[in-house]
């Protein structure tokens, strides 16, 4: 249970002062709906496909027909199939049909199929606190993260003027999250086809959410497994990775006071 009032830290680790959580940490966790936003937001990343309508139909192949019709392959040892039109009666190659060389596709990609998956605003919003309250939760933290310290981790804003890499490595070790950042340092391969490519991800392990950047972004965006948003571009893919609640979050105080009246504001369709 998260409580009401929670201590705010300064960047080397010493207690500042204590503040009052959002409502939106106090949202019952839904799995189901979390899983559902992740998977929405997924669907936008995805690029529509087509073809040409007219893609390998473009000869002057026919198929004449298999009885009784003059340049049919019937009693010639041939396949009747839809052939190209030479000169002087002749019939070329197949073609037209999906198991002919220059044919159309078996199953072409549908210009007009529905790739995004929508869902209602009232109901992203709700993932989002959702998620939220699970990033103040130890015990789904520990499912996904090593880090045994007190939640939720609330930092002065000062943390949002870091512009050096090392000096963000320096704060997070002195809050114990290096286990974390080690896990993360050796590469996955993709799983599937990319294992042909080679393409490999890193273990997403740190969140930090700020209110303003001021170097922040900048300076960890080369550390692995370490991903830095505006409160104002929270997504329940940055909260939940693959749909499962409870990622290891660093806040600023800004973006705790700013926090309600963000996710207010928040639209799926507009990737906000």
């Amino acid at each position: 249970m998260v409580t009401t009032n929670v201590d705010v830290f300064d960047i080397k680790g010493s207690l500042k002062e204590s503040i009052v959580l959002p409502e939106s940490f106090k949202e019952h966790v839904r799995n189901d709906l979390i899983r559902r936003a992740v998977l929405a937001e997924e669907t936008l990343t995805k690029q529509p496909q087509g073809h040409s309508l007219l893609a390998g139909m473009n000869t002057t192949a026919r198929y004449y027909g298999a009885m009784d019709s003059y340049r049919s392959g019937r009693h010639r040892g041939i396949a009747i199939r839809p052939r190209q039109k030479l000169g002087g009666g002749r019939q070329g190659d197949v073609r037209r049909i999906p198991s002919a060389m220059k044919g159309r596709r078996a199953h072409p990609h549908r210009i007009e199929k529905t790739i995004v998956e929508r869902i209602n605003a009232k109901e992203y919003q709700k993932a989002i606190r959702s998620s939220i309250a699970a990033t103040a939760d130890l015990k789904y933290v520990k499912q996904r993260n090593i880090y045994d310290g007190k939640l939720p981790l609330i930092i002065s804003n000062d943390i949002e003027s870091l512009k050096k890499t090392v000096d963000v490595l320096e704060f997070l070790k002195k809050f114990g999250i290096e286990k974390d950042l080690d896990k993360s340092k050796k590469p996955q391969l993709k799983k599937g086809l990319r294992r042909s490519s080679k393409l490999r991800h890193f273990r997403r392990s740190v969140l930090i959410i700020v209110n303003d950047d001021k170097g922040i972004i900048k300076a960890a965006r080369n550390i692995a497994g370490v991903d830095v948003c505006k409160v104002a571009s929270i997504k329940a893919s940055l909260l939940a990775p693959g749909g499962v609640p409870g990622r290891l979050t660093i806040w600023s105080k800004d973006a705790i006071n700013n926090l309600d009246e963000k996710i207010k504001k928040i639209s799926f369709l507009k990737g906000e």
